[in-house]
């Protein structure tokens, strides 16, 4: 009797696992066979990034920001994956709104995603929010399978192109 209700509940959890819904199969690793399912970008569902204008530009400051509370998973184990965020930007003509700021840091917590391709999508997309004149990210990782990960990745935009310098004739 006891066998039954083992094999009954085995049963039930294999189908409920079956029902799961996975991300697509995106890659296998050449020499481990583990599986890649991160999430697609455009199912990320991430919080949008607003902005409000920089009433001096043309007078650089810089912004930092500290996030010691970042969550993804890892794509290869759903075990989450917990960061410390460093920030630093100039801006040049918007500015990130501090809220929206935090709720799209907090929407990665869903989110299947390298460490790697986390920072590079923060990167991305704040540039794309406010154009910065320069944009620096660090995500300090927490330890785990005695190996700590710091990644970082900067930005700067480029000057823009003014007219020729105007050359005096006699």
């Amino acid at each position: 009797m006891a066998d039954r209700k083992a094999k009954s509940k085995t049963v039930r959890s294999i189908a409920t696992a079956a029902n799961k819904k996975f991300p697509p199969l995106r890659e296998v690793t050449p020499k481990t066979k583990l599986e890649i399912r991160s999430t697609p970008a455009g199912q990320m569902n991430l919080h949008p990034l607003d902005t409000f204008e920089y009433e001096y530009p043309g007078s650089p400051i810089e912004i930092d920001f500290t996030s010691t509370e970042f969550t993804a998973i890892c794509p290869f184990s759903d075990f989450p994956d917990f960061a410390t965020l460093r920030i630093r930007y100039t801006p040049h003509r918007r500015c990130i709104e501090l809220k929206s700021l935090k709720l799209y840091i907090n929407s990665f917590r869903d989110v299947k995603i390298f460490h790697e391709h986390v920072v590079n999508k923060i990167l991305e997309d704040f540039v794309a929010a406010c154009d910065p004149l320069e944009f620096h990210i660090e995500g300090d990782f927490n330890l785990r399978g005695n190996i700590k990960t710091v990644i970082r990745a900067s930005y700067y935009r480029e000057p823009s192109k003014k007219s020729p310098a105007r050359i005096a004739r006699n």
